[in-house]
């Protein structure tokens, strides 16, 4: 073994201990976190809290609207998004391709994706609060939403796109079938379990959003939360908030601050662990 060669596998070596070290501190912070909560917020949980309202100034009761308005945000949004990301990336990729206007669109995209979420909050309450008349509620809510998520899921789903072999459309193409069909047919079934993790991702982002919410669609308590598309609703993230900064008994609450941010760490896991068993399913009945 030469003196170079050597060198280069003791580089190798360092920089692997310094990856798998940043690794494990990772892994380590997020366990620290997650048992954090578990620690204070367990003692909270009961089937009241989950199935009941608040009461008495949320020094009592429970957060079910909060959970019923998070998962409407969060699934709203995503049927939103979804759709126009995957056409926006078809576009993008399969028509558009390396011309002038698309590296526009693209430099718009990743722009867009870097926003701050309070950004987005602003614009939402500007246009589809005032503009448009909706006003602070669901249908607000879930369509700033859509627009936060949008870039990630366009990003993710061109992506996939990229990673269908070129041999897929050539042999579509060699069969008679149009652009469209093969699109339709071919590349878009062998892309959907790479561009479902763009929806894991928007999913995550968009249930534990609060800056987007607060200016849209959350208040501090609604008896019919999501009862209509143009009423307001509570969620989680927002009602963490409230609890924490404008309660009248903020130690008082202080155990439902932390069973509350543990049942949005629960839901949160929980929606993405069913897209991600959705998605490997689709993945193994590809293959």
């Amino acid at each position: 073994m030469t003196a170079t060669t050597q060198a280069r596998r003791i580089r190798e070596r360092i920089l692997f201990s310094l990856l798998r070290l940043a690794a494990l501190t990772n892994i380590a912070a997020l366990l620290c976190v997650c048992g954090f909560l578990v620690w204070k917020g367990l003692p909270a949980l009961s089937w009241e809290f989950l199935t009941q309202s608040p009461r008495k100034a949320m020094t009592e009761g429970g957060i079910w609207p909060c959970i019923a308005g998070t998962v409407l945000l969060a699934v709203g949004s995503l049927g939103l998004s979804f759709p126009l990301g995957v056409a926006s990336a078809v576009y993008l990729h399969e028509y558009a391709g390396r011309s002038r206007f698309a590296r526009y669109i693209r430099l718009g995209v990743n722009n867009l994706a870097g926003v701050p979420s309070i950004v987005f909050g602003l614009f939402g309450m500007s246009f589809f609060v005032i503009t448009c008349g909706f006003g602070i509620s669901l249908l607000s809510g879930i369509l700033t939403l859509g627009v936060l998520t949008l870039p990630v899921i366009i990003g993710t789903a061109e992506e996939a796109l990229r990673q269908v072999p070129a041999t897929y459309r050539e042999a579509s193409l060699a069969l008679g079938a149009t652009q469209s069909q093969t699109i339709a047919r071919v590349v878009l079934p062998a892309a959907l379990p790479g561009m479902l993790t763009g929806a894991i991702l928007g999913l995550a982002r968009a249930s534990g959003e609060t800056a987007v919410i607060m200016f849209t669609a959350a208040v501090f308590y609604s008896k019919n939360s999501g009862g209509s598309l143009l009423s307001p609703v509570m969620a989680l993230p927002n009602h963490i908030y409230v609890l924490a900064t404008s309660g009248t008994e903020i130690a008082k609450t202080m155990p439902l601050q932390y069973g509350t941010a543990l049942v949005l760490l629960c839901l949160v896991v929980g929606m993405n662990g069913i897209a991600i068993v959705v998605r490997d399913r689709m993945q193994k009945a590809r293959t």
